[in-house]
């Protein structure tokens, strides 16, 4: 413990001109008492480490001394290539990591380029959970984040949708995927792929066991096909709609953009007053309505008759209130 913490001193003191000692004790989380007694160990090993005395005082490293102490672990090159998802490092157990892995690129860079890192940390951020909505992280996620880099088989128990009960399933985690706060695993069971939410995992086991790799599976564009896929399933129903010029500019919107484009493209020629009529996939008639209730009277819903005679009902309401 204490020679990494030896080592981090060195690193910290290699990437910066000087640090007093508060400093250094902040960033190895001792005491500014354990920093001096650390300064002296690494003298007497022959690390050329000078104390300036006073107020403005601190440690530095003379002589343009370099040690060759930079080489990454594994887990801090893969942390590294995260370094700029902050929260999502955090939620997988990989801060640390990271933090040392920077550290260690930091050192072996060039003083003209050691405020990179920082620079660019100035110029962006990742925000990935939508708004209005606080995200909670999986209390499972950082053994199944475990697996994944270790390409280790998973037995775990998952809560299936719509009250169905608890199912057993032994996987090989290929990736994690983060989306809208949400995190969810993409593995291989038997033998297909199959997507699950991590928050819905009451049991996880991480066995000594590992998997081979499928190196012809694209955690990207498998991701990017099975949302398509699940977003195509979740419209099971039709409603068909006038919509005027304002509302075919606002229905991407408001609804499914894949289905709203492919409506708008098999919809005929605008009417004379410019309105198109569309027939749209929708999830259900409760979702249409709250939809394209935004549209306001940019739109007027023609089919089914039972949605239709909703819309009338709420526009004399509103009309009462407004009157």
């Amino acid at each position: 413990m204490r020679a990494a913490r030896l080592i981090r001193m060195v690193l910290l003191l290699q990437s910066r001109p000087a640090m007093t000692a508060a400093e250094l004790a902040r960033e190895l989380e001792v005491s500014e008492r354990t920093v001096t007694r650390d300064a002296q160990a690494l003298s007497e090993a022959g690390v050329p480490v000078y104390a300036d005395r006073g107020r403005a005082g601190g440690y530095r490293l003379v002589g343009g001394y370099r040690t060759r102490l930079t080489g990454l672990a594994r887990d801090e090159a893969e942390a590294l290539f995260l370094s700029g998802l902050p929260s999502a490092l955090r939620e997988m157990g990989l801060e640390a990591a990271a933090s040392a892995a920077r550290l260690k690129v930091s050192a072996a860079l060039l003083p003209s380029l050691r405020d990179a890192s920082e620079s660019a940390g100035r110029r962006f951020h990742l925000d990935a959970p939508g708004w209005y909505q606080e995200p909670v992280t999986p209390e499972l996620l950082p053994a199944v984040a475990e697996a994944v880099w270790d390409d280790r088989i998973v037995r775990a128990r998952y809560r299936r949708g719509g009250g169905d009960g608890d199912v057993e399933r032994e996987m090989a985690p290929h990736g994690l995927v983060l989306k809208a706060g949400v995190w969810y695993v993409c593995a291989r069971v038997g033998g297909d792929f199959r997507v699950y939410r991590i928050d819905r995992f009451s049991a996880v086991t991480v066995t000594d066991e590992r998997f081979g790799r499928d190196e012809r599976f694209d955690l990207p564009g498998f991701w990017e096909e099975r949302a398509a896929q699940f977003a195509r399933s979740l419209l099971r129903s039709e409603v068909t709609v006038r919509v005027s010029p304002e509302g075919v500019r606002r229905l991407p919107h408001t609804m499914d953009r894949s289905a709203v484009h492919d409506a708008l493209e098999a919809a005929g020629p605008p009417d004379a007053e410019g309105w198109l009529t569309v027939t749209l996939p929708v999830e259900s008639a409760e979702v249409a309505y709250s939809q394209l209730l935004s549209l306001g009277p940019e739109s007027e819903v023609l089919e089914p008759a039972a949605l239709r005679a909703r819309f009338a009902a709420a526009a004399e309401r509103l009309g009462e209130l407004y009157r």
